[in-house]
C-alpha cells in the first residue's frame, strides 16, 4: 500500500486518521501490510511532520503496519513542482521517487517483512 499524505497544521489530516482508526477497529486491514509513505505541500518541508506523524500511527497496537524505513519521498512546494497535468516537473524528485518506488518492491520481498506475518 502506498500512502499519499497531505500536511495540516504539521500532521495527517484528521479524516485520514479516523479513517485508519476505523478500519483498525475490527478488521485491522494494515496489520503486517507493507505501506510506503510519500506526500507533498505546499510548503517548503514537504510533509516531514505528517510523514511522522503517519509513521506514529501506523505502528500503534491494532494497526502493526510495515512501514518501509527511509526513503522518505517530501516533495516540497507542490503549487511549483507540479504541473496542470499533476505531472512532477522537477526532475531530480522524479528520480528520486523512481528510486524509492524500486526500493519498496525490494521492501515487500524482503525477508523482514516476511517475518513480520
Amino acid at each position: 500500500m502506498i500512502i499519499a499524505v497531505p500536511e495540516y497544521d504539521h500532521a495527517v489530516p484528521a479524516a485520514l486518521k479516523s479513517a485508519i482508526e476505523w478500519l483498525s477497529c475490527a478488521t485491522h486491514p494494515f496489520k503486517n501490510k507493507p505501506v510506503m509513505i510519500v506526500g507533498t505541500s505546499l510548503g517548503i518541508q514537504g510533509t516531514v511532520r505528517a510523514q511522522m506523524n503517519l509513521r506514529q500511527i501506523l505502528d500503534a497496537p491494532g494497526v502493526d503496519a510495515q512501514v518501509m524505513p527511509g526513503n522518505e519521498f517530501m516533495l516540497p512546494q507542490g503549487g511549483a513542482n507540479i504541473n496542470e497535468n499533476n505531472q512532477i516537473t522537477d526532475a531530480g524528485s522524479v528520480s528520486f521517487l523512481k528510486l524509492c518506488f524500486g526500493r519498496f518492491l525490494t521492501f515487500i520481498n524482503s525477508e523482514d517483512l516476511e517475518l513480520a506475518k
